[in-house]
């Protein structure tokens, strides 16, 4: 009986020593090969379709920040001015950098003539006239607005693109803006101009704005 009870004892240990001993081979074995994975994994060279640079992607101009492209408009400006340029900032044919409303500056006058009264019999040759409605250098618009079209696209119906849209939302306000006929003419040089009454909207080419109106819109 004493010698059963030695021999059930020494197999439960046996059993246990085995099974402790195949818990620890097979703890080394996943070691082991988690290990073989990692450096493989690691030393393996990056696959031919993989970019190992991240892509930088172009940011999406929402109507949101379009706004940000453009110059602020003054806040004293009158509210269809603002309205306008809202509007325009939404056309694929605008440099929107470009896009300007301000103030009406007027060009500085030129140097004054010398008093002189007038001479002879008929008393021709005077300087000196008096008062006149010429004296006043402010001009005949208060506010401008310049939109430029994108280079390149003045020659391909940009330039008219952008009237008929300043002309349509001029129209369709309430009040409507009253506007002179238009006229294609003025579209074959890169420059149409939309009177406004007291504000003068100019679409222009990059050439034409270089040339005329350089020292108001700067990049």
């Amino acid at each position: 009986m004493l010698r059963r009870a030695q021999r059930l004892q020494h197999q439960c240990t046996r059993s246990l020593t085995a099974t402790v001993a195949s818990g620890s081979q097979q703890q080394c074995r996943r070691q082991i090969i988690s290990r073989a994975l990692s450096s493989t994994s690691s030393a393996a060279p990056i696959p031919w379709f993989v970019d190992p640079k991240p892509v930088e992607r172009p940011p999406v101009h929402s109507p949101l920040n379009k706004a940000a492209l453009a110059p602020p408009v003054p806040q004293e400006a009158p509210q269809l001015l603002k309205d306008l340029q809202s509007e325009l900032l939404q056309s694929p044919h605008l440099d929107l950098s470009t896009l300007v409303v301000c103030r009406a500056v007027p060009p500085p006058p030129g140097p004054a003539l010398p008093e002189r009264l007038p001479q002879g019999k008929r008393r021709r040759g005077g300087t000196i006239a008096g008062e006149s409605s010429y004296d006043f250098t402010s001009g005949i618009w208060a506010w401008y607005v310049f939109a430029q079209v994108k280079e390149g696209t003045e020659g391909r119906g940009a330039v008219e693109s952008v009237v008929r849209q300043v002309r349509k939302s001029l129209l369709t306000r309430t009040p409507p803006v009253t506007l002179p006929p238009k006229s294609r003419r003025q579209m074959d040089t890169g420059w149409a101009l939309v009177d406004g009454g007291n504000f003068a909207v100019h679409i222009l080419s990059k050439e034409a704005r270089e040339k005329f109106f350089s020292d108001i819109i700067v990049n």
